[in-house]
């Protein structure tokens, strides 16, 4: 089976270190790889930036239909571009957000997000609510710290997601954590082995649930929500999206 993961921001180291992550949780048998746009933001933390990258989310799973990838995993806290992505394809598409709580709803009865920078948590409050998880998150934290700083300060960022857990494992009587932004497979083994919960990284779980789904035949419902888009003639930079 052929899964690709999706960031849809520019950054490409991002991407590189996603799929070479995923290469060690896949399963026999699947391909895993990794795209990004060739245009766009290089960080995904505000509305706008949200908007120009789903675009480039659209146009990466144009390319993956006619490379016959049979699920996608969209690897940006907030599910960027996730609702438009089922449109365009009957395989699975699987945002690292929505996979990272229903993940951690399986293994704790609430769980808290740690997520950056504090801006964005209006997004991870959205997919809370679209997932009907809100009840299930004792609460969203956020670490005033910008996303393309990962690449730099990895040492620091650790430290700064561990602290924050402790808070939220004292403070919210969280039983999880779930990490808030792709890119932080890293952090899962040190923050579990400090933490004793389970700590999830929602690029990993939602690859392995998009390999499940594959497994068991199923693809995007086209029956009303998610039916491909009426065909009309795009013009400009869109006219390979959607054809008349």
């Amino acid at each position: 089976m052929h899964i690709r993961i999706i960031n849809p921001n520019t950054t490409t180291t991002f991407t590189t270190g996603l799929v070479a992550a995923a290469t060690t949780f896949a399963a026999t048998g699947t391909l895993v790889d990794a795209r990004s746009p060739a245009s766009g933001t290089p960080s995904v933390e505000s509305h706008v930036e949200e908007a120009i990258a789903a675009i480039g989310v659209m146009e990466e799973i144009v390319k993956g239909e006619q490379d016959g990838v049979n699920a996608y995993v969209i690897a940006c806290f907030g599910d960027t571009g996730v609702a438009a992505a089922r449109e365009l394809t009957n395989a699975p598409v699987v945002g690292m957000t929505e996979a990272a709580f229903f993940a951690a709803s399986l293994v704790a009865a609430r769980f808290s997000v740690i997520t950056l920078p504090p801006r964005t948590r209006i997004h991870t409050e959205r997919v809370l609510r679209e997932t009907g998880m809100s009840e299930r998150c004792a609460a969203v934290r956020a670490i005033d710290v910008p996303v393309l700083d990962l690449e730099d300060e990895e040492e620091a960022i650790g430290v700064a997601f561990l602290e924050a857990a402790r808070h939220a494992l004292d403070e919210d009587h969280a039983e999880a954590i779930v990490l808030g932004c792709a890119g932080l497979t890293n952090l899962v083994e040190p923050l579990t082995r400090e933490l004793g919960v389970p700590v999830i990284d929602g690029v990993m779980a939602g690859l392995k649930m998009a390999e499940g789904l594959v497994m068991l035949g199923l693809g995007t419902s086209k029956r009303s929500s998610f039916a491909y888009p009426p065909a009309k003639n795009l013009t400009g930079p869109f006219s390979t999206l959607l054809k008349g």
